[in-house]
């Protein structure tokens, strides 16, 4: 048997995706990291960035998040974001326009989410 890991992201407002995967990338504010079963335990700073899951069955699913925490322990992975979408339910047109809104007005926080929001579709193509 593969070994495996558990993984619960919950946002804010409600539980984002639970399961079982091989590998989960996300970005902290030390770098991207990569966390598969049996890493050293970690805690760390979530920054936004797209965090991508490679389920069991092969399947990825990526999330586009917005800060947060990240923890792993005993083969069971935390992602606790204060904002977190799967890129299936991200409306890609209204991030496009989010972010040339952003743009237009110089708002670099709005244009970081909104690109983040692209990214996370991108890579789940």
């Amino acid at each position: 048997m593969a070994a495996e890991l558990q993984v619960e992201m919950v946002a804010a407002d409600r539980s984002v995706w639970s399961g079982v995967a091989t590998l989960v990338i996300a970005r902290t504010t030390s770098g991207d990291i990569g966390v598969m079963p049996g890493h050293q335990p970690l805690l760390g700073v979530l920054e936004s960035g797209p965090v991508t899951i490679r389920s069991v069955d092969g399947g990825t699913v990526v999330a586009a998040v917005h800060g947060g925490f990240i923890s792993f322990a005993d083969d069971k992975l935390s992602l606790l974001a204060e904002v977190a979408e799967l890129s299936d339910e991200i409306d890609v047109k209204r991030a496009e326009r989010a972010l040339e809104r952003a743009k237009s007005e110089a708002d670099a926080a709005a244009e970081r989410r909104a690109d983040v929001r692209l990214r996370a579709v991108a890579g789940a193509h």
